[in-house]
């Protein structure tokens, strides 16, 4: 599992934009699902999930809270 885990930490770091454009759109996602009654712990799911993906693209989170 270390392995897998090291690679998808490579390949991520090689291509953050599209990790941050996904984890992005799928908080959009769960937020539209949840109505909003989730948004403080999917922010919070999108921030845990760029941190340990290696992207770190925090003025995606300023835009959303804008929505």
């Amino acid at each position: 599992m270390s392995e897998f885990m090291d690679e998808a930490k490579n390949l991520a770091s090689e291509h953050s934009d599209v990790v941050d454009k996904g984890v992005q759109e799928a908080g959009q996602f769960a937020e539209g699902k949840t109505g909003g009654q989730a948004d403080s712990e999917i922010q919070g799911a999108e921030q845990q999930a760029e941190g340990s993906l290696g992207g770190d693209d925090q003025g995606g989170q300023d835009q959303q809270s804008g929505n």
